[in-house]
């Protein structure tokens, strides 16, 4: 095993380890920095395999505004610890569903025959060409999805302001 692939599987039981903490936790605020613990994880695991934009639009936009995102709007609605709600007769069902559809994610993946290389086999993406298709031809749609995302921010303010009164 080369150190490439100790590298690739030591971060990868980092995300593993931060997405299995954050379904596990009870805690709101210890499910977020968990959270952040997996979406860096992942950022990590770009940066490893020379996907560098997709490392950086990681931790720029899921682990830091995406999570404070999610963090401002459990403040605003003020969320309170409730496990009576979160266990209900349908749980067990719930729990033989995951494990169904991970086995099934599991077998598809080591029976997919999956081209091999190393890391001297990898291209390095340009930052240039991907910024000059970004900002060129996918200017319109980026802007209509960050105005969408910006009318659900203020409906979600407007909703928790009205049920507080």
């Amino acid at each position: 095993m080369t150190t490439f692939q100790l590298i690739f599987y030591a971060i990868t039981l980092l995300a593993l380890a931060g997405a299995v903490g954050l379904t596990l936790t009870r805690n709101v605020i210890h499910g977020a920095l968990f959270l952040v613990l997996a979406l860096l994880a992942v950022a990590g695991l770009y940066l490893v395999l020379l996907a560098d934009f997709l490392a950086l639009v990681q931790v720029l936009l899921y682990g830091g505004a995406v999570t404070i995102l999610i963090l401002f709007a459990m403040m605003l609605t003020q969320v309170r610890e409730q496990p009576e709600t979160l266990d209900n007769p349908q749980k067990p069902w719930a729990e033989v569903v995951a494990a169904l559809t991970f086995l099934s994610l599991c077998f598809v993946a080591f029976s997919t025959p999956w081209r091999g290389g190393d890391a001297a086999t990898l291209t390095h993406v340009n930052f240039q060409r991907i910024s000059t298709a970004l900002f060129s031809q996918w200017a319109v749609p980026f802007e209509i999805a960050s105005l969408v995302l910006l009318v659900a921010l203020v409906g979600a303010v407007i909703i928790a302001r009205q049920e507080r009164e």
